[in-house]
C-alpha cells in the first residue's frame, strides 16, 4: 500500500461492485448478497432493493428511478417510489450473465454481458451493447466485444468508452442523437489483443482487466484492474499515468468517484471474484482514498 491512506467505508459484504455517488451518497450491488445498497459516507448501509437473481450496474432514469441490472434472468429492473418493475427484458441477446451499465442524461442505458458461461467454466466468446431506452426498447448496438464491463459517458453525452476485460482495452463509439453508436475505435490499448480459446489460454495473455471505472474531469479513467489487485488512472491512448494498489490480500473490481467534492475514489474490494468462494463469507469491502482530480460529472 505504500503510504497511501484508505478509509474503510463498508465490512461485510461478499462481492461489491457497479458503486456509484448519487445524491450524497454511495450505492453499491453485493452479487452473493443479492443486495442493492445506499452507503452512507460516513459509513454504514440501507439496503434498498435485493435482487434474488443477482444485481449488478446501476444507474437513474430522469425521474429519478432507480435501474439495476439482475444478471441471471437478463433483466434490467426500475425502482419507482418503492415499486420493482421489469423495465427491459434481455434474455434474447445474452450469451451470459447481464452485467455492468451506464445510464446517459436521457435515461438510455447501455449495458453489456459476459457473453459465455464463465462461473461454469464455458468457452469465452464475444459479447455485445445493448442499449435500454427509456421505454423498455432493447437495440444491440455493438457486436464481437471481449467481455464489455465498465463503462462511462462523456459529460457532451457524446462518446461511450467500454471496457473490455479480455482485450486489454477501452473502445470508444460516438454516441448519434438517436442513442445508435458509431466510429468505433480504440479508446486506450493497454497490451496485445489476447487470443485463445479458453479462459487459462487467455489469462495468460491480459496486461490489465477493465472492470468497473469512472471518469475523471480531465478525461481520464480510473479503473480496476479485474486481475492485477490495483486501480489504474488510464490517459487516452492507453498510458497509465498513476496506480494505486488495492489494501493487503485484496483484488479490486469497480471503483468511482464521488464525495462532495468528486476527488474521493471509491473502491470495490474482495480477495477473488468467484461465486463459490465469496458466496459463503462476507470478506469484501468499501475504502475510499483521496486523488487529486474530479469526477466528471457523469457516471
Amino acid at each position: 500500500m505504500g503510504d497511501r491512506q484508505f478509509r474503510t467505508v463498508l465490512e461485510g459484504g461478499s462481492y461489491f461492485e457497479g458503486p456509484r455517488w448519487h445524491d450524497g451518497a454511495w450505492w453499491a450491488s453485493d452479487f452473493y448478497r443479492h443486495t442493492v445498497s445506499r452507503v452512507r459516507p460516513e459509513g454504514g448501509e440501507d439496503v434498498v432493493l435485493e435482487v434474488e437473481n443477482q444485481p449488478s450496474g446501476l444507474g437513474w432514469l430522469p425521474d429519478g428511478s432507480l435501474l439495476v441490472v439482475s444478471m441471471k434472468d437478463h433483466r434490467l429492473l426500475r425502482v419507482s417510489d418503492g415499486d420493482v418493475t421489469t423495465h427491459a427484458d434481455l434474455s434474447d441477446v445474452c450469451g451470459g450473465h447481464l452485467n455492468d451499465m451506464v445510464v446517459d442524461a436521457s435515461g438510455r442505458a447501455y449495458v453489456g454481458d459476459f457473453g459465455f458461461d464463465l462461473m461454469g467454466g464455458g468457452a469465452p466468446a464475444p459479447a455485445s451493447v445493448k442499449r435500454v431506452d427509456p421505454d423498455g426498447t432493447v437495440t444491440v448496438v455493438a457486436e464481437g466485444l471481449k467481455f464489455p464491463n465498465g463503462s462511462v459517458i462523456t459529460p457532451d453525452g457524446g462518446t461511450l468508452i467500454v471496457g473490455e476485460t479480455w482485450g486489454n482495452r477501452f473502445t470508444a463509439f460516438d454516441i448519434a442523437a438517436d442513442g445508435s453508436l458509431g466510429n468505433r475505435r480504440v479508446w486506450a490499448e493497454l497490451g496485445p489483443e489476447p487470443e485463445g480459446s479458453s479462459i487459462e489460454e487467455l489469462l495468460g495473455q491480459v496486461v490489465v482487466a477493465p472492470d468497473g471505472c469512472t471518469l475523471d474531469a480531465e478525461g481520464h479513467v480510473w479503473v480496476a484492474d479485474g486481475f492485477g489487485s490495483r486501480v489504474l488512472r488510464v490517459a487516452p491512448g492507453g498510458s497509465i499515468v498513476d496506480e494505486i494498489a488495492a489494501p493487503d490480500g485484496m483484488g479490486v473490481f469497480a471503483c468511482a468517484l464521488g464525495g462532495d467534492d468528486g476527488r474521493t475514489l471509491l473502491l470495490c474490494c474482495a480477495p477473488d471474484f468467484y461465486e463459490h468462494t465469496r458466496a459463503p463469507v462476507r470478506e469484501a469491502v468499501l475504502v475510499s482514498t483521496e486523488v487529486a482530480v474530479p469526477h466528471a460529472g457523469l457516471p
